[in-house]
């Protein structure tokens, strides 16, 4: 989850509209990946159980 605006990464979904696809494990998403919502850094997520 993104500490700044909230927004759930989930692997099944992945971010396809920023080139992760479904079934990306959250630790194959590259450093550089940004939030879609507000652009917060991969380090700004905290794990969350849902």
């Amino acid at each position: 989850m993104c500490l700044i605006c909230g927004w759930i990464y989930r692997e099944a979904e992945g971010d396809p509209e920023h080139n992760i696809p479904a079934g990306t494990a959250w630790d194959d998403v590259p450093m550089n990946w940004t939030c879609p919502e507000c652009g917060a850094r991969k380090e700004d997520f905290e794990m969350v159980q849902i």
